[in-house]
């Protein structure tokens, strides 16, 4: 990691562990955490972090800001953070400034489509598209009769139905019935859905693998506390095989994640390594999350089923964070087709290059 992004997750992770300690959330049933830890964020630029500064933003690098995302997901931050983050980075791509306050991505699915309509207005439903209820704005990818545009809508002017996700955060369906933006522009030339969703991925596998992280420590913490039959449980050959299957887990999704956010760090577009590396990782990283929460709920037994527990806090979003912007099973698909398309004499060449 370079040191501008060793000072940049710094500052995150101060922040995080400052304003977002797991047991003070647990705690807090009135979430007066939000405001104070959103607050600190905004100050330190870090919402805005891939936008740059003449559109009002921070202009962090994307390893920059990717670590930010690891950063969150180790403490299974439940506030529209990586949602700003992305909508801002789309925002950026056609040049449209981005506002202040929580922003949020429209579609999150690679199935939902929004059209731009010959008269500029906005039809279409977005379904599962997180914090759209606490966002002020939403950043939307639209399709027309010309190609793709980015545009800048108010939340207010769309129709929002509530929902929430496994982690009783929100998942809402968003309706745009002839929806006027505030900006529009077209996107750039071979920008499309898939390049939003490959993004979108790729953030929630570092998510996903600073939970596993987080998830693994507390096991291995929890091992060493709790006493059976006269000794500790880590003692025991059982639990000590699970906690090694947890690692494994973690650090596979940390390869993953972390090898899929440096390739498009360092990439010119929107490639096939790009596409290999951000489906492989969030394909790998979703896998994890699967097996890496039944690993840390077994170890706790029933005391990581409670609601007074941390431990639900990140097997929760884990899992909820599976199925945003393409679940394992669709990319899966789609990364089977790209193979299949280029034959079987590029397979070996293509998965020996990365």
């Amino acid at each position: 990691m370079a040191e501008s992004e060793n000072i940049v997750a710094e500052t995150a992770e101060k922040i995080f562990a400052d304003l977002a300690d797991a047991q003070t959330i647990n705690r807090d049933k009135k979430g007066g955490w939000k405001a104070p830890l959103w607050q600190a964020l905004s100050e330190a630029g870090l919402p805005l972090s891939w936008v740059a500064e003449d559109c009002g933003g921070s202009g962090a690098s994307l390893a920059e800001g990717f670590s930010v995302l690891s950063a969150a997901g180790r403490f299974a931050i439940a506030v529209p953070l990586a949602e700003t983050m992305l909508a801002g980075w789309l925002l950026s791509q056609a040049k449209i400034a981005s506002p202040d306050g929580a922003m949020t991505i429209a579609p999150a699915s690679p199935k939902d489509r929004i059209a731009l309509n010959a008269d500029g207005t906005l039809s279409g439903r977005a379904r599962g598209v997180p914090f759209a209820r606490d966002a002020r704005h939403i950043a939307v990818l639209a399709q027309g009769a010309g190609g793709f545009s980015i545009a800048l809508v108010d939340a207010t002017s769309c129709r929002i139905e509530a929902g929430l996700n496994l982690a009783s955060d929100g998942s809402d369906t968003v309706t745009f019935n002839n929806v006027t933006p505030v900006a529009i522009k077209p996107a750039p030339k071979g920008f499309d859905q898939d390049s939003l969703m490959l993004m979108g991925a790729v953030a929630r596998s570092l998510q996903i693998a600073g939970a596993l992280e987080s998830m693994l420590e507390i096991s291995v913490r929890y091992s060493g506390e709790r006493v059976a039959f006269e000794k500790k449980i880590s003692k025991f050959q059982a639990v000590q095989h699970n906690l090694a299957r947890l690692a494994g887990e973690t650090a596979a999704a940390m390869a993953a994640a972390s090898s899929a956010a440096d390739t498009i760090a360092n990439a010119s577009g929107f490639d096939d390594a790009v596409f290999l590396e951000a489906t492989a990782a969030k394909i790998r990283c979703a896998e994890a999350a699967e097996k890496g929460a039944a690993i840390a709920h077994q170890v706790h037994g029933a005391i990581g089923y409670t609601l007074e527990h941390i431990l639900h806090r990140y097997t929760m979003r884990a899992l909820a964070w599976r199925d945003d912007f393409g679940h394992e099973s669709y990319w899966a698909v789609e990364l089977g087709k790209r193979v299949a398309a280029r034959g079987a004499d590029e397979l070996w060449p293509l998965v020996a290059s990365r």
